[in-house]
């Protein structure tokens, strides 16, 4: 399995590519004419605004120069949907496998929860994009910001045993944004795996499985986007129990004053 995308390469995914059950990714630009199918979807404009039109209604998804620009707009459009999109940037396609059609739904920026989580310089901005009480069937949605020289996605967590309310199975995607570079981390001892990338912009790493963490190099901010899926409406996951500690050092820590970065 190819966990490592590289924006040269194309960063595509569908559930055949990734060897996974429901989740699909893309970035487009341009006019783009399709179908949902069988997934629900949620397109986020990652710089500049589009048109979206469906069914007879249009929506209009303001811009904004750069993921660092703004917060963000989104449409979420159910399965069975032929659509239009007219996008004068790039549009991230974040998709989920599903059963049921539910409604189209516009997400503007007020509607998107900010959160700051952690401490210290493992302080990050969590925008909460589709969350479970969303009503979506699979696909969850949140893009983070992490300043230069921070931890993200830490401590180092996992989602793929179904074991709730503490854990859920859950296929992820991670897009990144930024002008320089980070380090992401994936690692499963069960499965003999312990992979270190160095990713720039427009990569795109799969996290099918196993515990993983995030590093913004020093002197440049880092995005990503997140796609999830999986059976339930839950991001639970289990931190790795060799640096589960860390949560309560958090305890005698300010949160970084840079955070949030975009507002």
């Amino acid at each position: 399995m190819t966990l490592i995308l590289r924006r040269r390469e194309g960063t595509t995914v569908t559930p055949e590519s990734a060897g996974w059950s429901y989740l699909s990714f893309r970035i487009v630009s341009g006019v783009v004419e399709a179908s949902t199918a069988d997934e629900e979807l949620c397109l986020v404009p990652l710089s500049g605004g589009c048109l979206v039109s469906a069914g007879g209604t249009d929506w209009e998804l303001g811009g904004r120069a750069s993921v660092f620009a703004g917060m963000p707009w989104a449409l979420y459009l159910p399965r069975e949907t032929p659509y239009r999109l007219e996008a004068d940037g790039e549009v991230a396609i974040c998709a989920a496998r599903c059963e049921r059609r539910r409604e189209p739904r516009l997400i503007r920026p007020e509607d998107v929860e900010v959160e700051v989580r952690g401490a210290g310089n493992a302080t990050r901005q969590i925008n909460h994009i589709v969350k479970p009480d969303f009503p979506a069937e699979r696909l969850l949605v949140v893009e983070v910001f992490t300043p230069a020289g921070n931890w993200s996605s830490y401590p180092p967590h996992k989602h793929d045993v179904d074991a709730p309310p503490g854990e859920v199975v859950l296929e992820e995607t991670y897009y990144y944004r930024t002008d320089g570079f980070a380090v992401q981390r994936l690692y499963s001892p069960e499965r003999g795996v312990d992979l270190t990338e160095t990713v720039r912009d427009g990569d795109l790493m799969l996290v099918p499985w196993g515990y993983h963490a995030t590093c913004a190099a020093h002197g440049y901010d880092l995005y990503y986007l997140n796609a999830l899926a999986g059976d339930r409406r839950s991001m639970a996951s289990s931190d790795d129990p060799e640096l589960a500690w860390i949560r309560s050092s958090w305890e005698h820590l300010e949160p970084d004053p840079r955070v949030p970065l975009v507002s």
